[in-house]
């Protein structure tokens, strides 16, 4: 048996295996029990491998930090050495819920809903949730349907609204405060009112501070006729998710789809609109604040509208105060007959985007009416109608347009959370002030040993070999949550910005350590108590001596194992904090907070300014470090 393990396993694995055959196994906790009555911690642990890492490369003796110690692999030196070797051999695949459970990983991001069993009354779903509700409603005359607060604050609700009020008569549905706070959020329309007539559907703060929201919407509203829809404020404050609108509202006659603060605030939200509205007639669909002040968000409008009949399409403010971004209109209003589209403050991003109009309203009948009134730059129009096409104040805007830039965001109504953006002034003792949410809803997850993450792709080009690890099918939530996570961290760095992703603690130390040198601390908010309450600021003392200093923040990613978005922060004042209750006077919390000194760079329309008034440049911006993520600094 030993002769072959050596032939295969590195050094470390070795050592571990001889260990255990001369000290007694304890199969539960992994320990090692040598013949003497005091328990001692197996060397060849991860976790022992961590702490003999951090010795080496930070030069203080200031105590390890319990809480990130804590997310260290679990794995005991037996299973270490079995999914070692499993990765050397490219096999976890084929163990994959060994590795997920030993080594503390969340893989299960694609569960099926339980089917509900329902009549067709009509019904309210108050605090419902993880429900299959499968040809519910279908042929139903009139009624009213209420998903209110429906899988509210979930980790993973798992939902299908398949044939939804098919071949329905004046039937309304209302998705209110449907799927908040929720970590993955699958949802499923397909078919959802199909040939329905009259009746509305109403989707508001759908899916709102969601951290990866998958959304089908496959053959919706198809063949339907004056149905009308309303998506006010869906998918707001998410991150990384990804809606699909396949075939949605084809064939049908009339019936408004207003798309009005879709995805603001969001980061690298994806929409794509295949077959959109396609062979319709007299639809009238709106974008309103569509993807406002989101990160990188991306939508695809491929053959949206061809062949309509008089259709009516308006992108007002749309992406405005975005960063980057990148759109896509491919064969847009192909072939349609006297469709009018308006672009009004389109793309007025603040770092610039890019679309493409490929084929945009060719081969019309009648001159397609198409307006683009302050368009922005970086756009491409290619085969473009030649006919009935109006640039009106198509203009270029970069980050001095600020003024303009606020005026336009001045006129949506936007809420920020409470206390999620303060000033620096408001860190006094005795001062009273609203704490903001600062709970971690994400999955419970482990990082991996350096040994076995060094085995395992990260990468969109080895994105097939990580889909077969991980068993991730097309257009699942587990591809869409890889795809994510691997933009986000390939994506270049912003300028001055230094970045890393890590999948264990000994390369989110290296990355603090390239910054910020060997003698640094780590620091996080102790608790949540306090969240969402008003609170009284105890003690506060100022990192480094309250000077301004750099540091490397680090913010979880979504991900099989526990990863982290870790960037270097220049130009901050870091400050430790007690918090007290504000009736009892007593400590509840040790909360750490940031204040980001230099604000130039963000955008006018980041939320700290709505929150706060004022511009980039013109005041600070300090929030809390949050549950779980943290931010190293130069040890005092």
């Amino acid at each position: 048996m030993f002769d072959t393990l050596d032939s295969c396993f590195p050094q470390m694995i070795r050592n571990t295996m001889l260990w255990f055959t001369v000290s007694q196994a304890n199969s539960t906790t992994g320990e090692i029990k040598p013949s003497s009555s005091k328990l001692q911690v197996h060397p060849f642990t991860p976790k022992a491998s961590l702490i003999r890492y951090w010795n080496k490369h930070i030069n203080n003796n200031l105590p390890k930090p319990l809480f990130l110690l804590s997310k260290a692999s679990p794995l005991n030196s037996t299973n270490s050495a079995f999914l070692t070797k499993l990765a050397i051999e490219n096999s976890l695949s084929s163990h994959l819920g060994s590795f997920c459970s030993l080594a503390n990983l969340y893989c299960s991001f694609d569960s099926k809903p339980d089917l509900y069993k329902h009549d067709n009354r009509d019904t309210n779903f108050a605090l419902y949730s993880d429900k299959g509700f499968a040809n519910y409603g279908s042929s139903k005359q009139g009624g009213v349907d209420s998903f209110k607060n429906y899988s509210k604050g979930l980790n993973n609700p798992n939902d299908s609204f398949e044939k939804y009020s098919r071949d329905s008569t004046r039937r309304s549905e209302a998705f209110t405060n449907y799927a908040d706070d929720a970590n993955v959020a699958n949802s499923n329309f397909t078919s959802y009112g199909s040939k329905a007539t009259g009746g509305s559907g109403e989707f508001s703060n759908y899916d709102k501070l969601v951290n990866v929201p998958n959304l089908q919407f496959k053959t919706y509203k198809t063949d339907a006729e004056d149905h009308e829809l309303s998506f006010s404020s869906y998918s707001d404050e998410t991150n990384s998710g990804a809606e699909t609108f396949t075939g949605y509202g084809k064939n049908a006659k009339g019936g408004p789809s207003e798309f009005n603060n879709y995805g603001d605030d969001s980061n690298i939200i994806a929409s794509s609109f295949t077959g959109y509205g396609e062979s319709g007639n007299g639809a009238n669909d709106s974008f309103a604040s569509y993807g406002q002040s989101g990160n990188n968000p991306q939508n695809d409008f491929k053959n949206y509208g061809t062949g309509t009949n008089s259709g009516i399409d308006s992108f007002s403010s749309y992406r405005n105060g975005a960063n980057v971004g990148d759109d896509s209109f491919q064969s847009y209003a192909k072939n349609s007959n006297s469709s009018r589209v308006n672009f009004a403050n389109y793309g007025r991003s603040f770092n610039h985007g890019n679309d493409t109009f490929k084929e945009y309203g060719k081969g019309s009948k009648r001159p397609a009416n198409i307006g683009f009134k302050s368009y922005s730059m970086d756009r491409t129009f290619k085969e473009y109608t030649d006919k009935g096409v109006t640039f009106s104040e198509y203009k270029n805007f970069s980050t001095a347009s600020e003024g303009a830039l606020l005026k336009i965001g001045s006129l949506v109504k936007r809420w920020v959370e409470p206390g999620k953006f303060f000033r620096e002034s408001m860190l006094k003792q005795g001062n009273v002030m609203v704490m903001p949410d600062i709970e971690d809803r994400m999955p419970r997850r482990s990082f991996l040993p350096p040994w076995i993450l060094s085995k395992l792709p990260f990468s969109t080009s080895r994105l097939p070999e990580l889909k077969g690890i991980f068993h991730a099918r097309e257009n699942s939530t587990m591809e869409r949550m890889l795809l994510n996570a691997l933009a986000e961290c390939e994506r270049a760095a912003s300028p001055g910005e230094t970045k890393r992703c890590v999948g264990s603690v000994e390369d989110m130390i290296d990355f603090a350590v390239s910054v910020l040198g060997r003698n640094l601390a780590v620091r996080t908010t102790e608790n949540v108590k306090g969240s969402k309450q008003k609170v009284m600021i105890g003690t506060v003392k100022g990192v480094n001596g309250g000077k301004v200093t750099k540091s490397v923040s680090c913010h979880q990613s979504l991900y099989p194992y526990l990863l982290y978005y870790c960037h270097s922060v220049p130009k901050v004042r870091v400050y430790e904090a007690d918090i007290l209750d504000v009736e009892s006077k007593a400590k509840i919390n040790q909360g750490v907070a940031i204040c980001h000194i230099d604000t130039s760079a963000w955008g006018p329309e980041h939320g700290a300014f709505v929150a706060l008034g004022s511009s980039p440049g013109r005041i600070e911006v300090c929030h809390w470090i949050f549950e779980n993520d943290m931010t190293w600094a130069i040890a005092d």
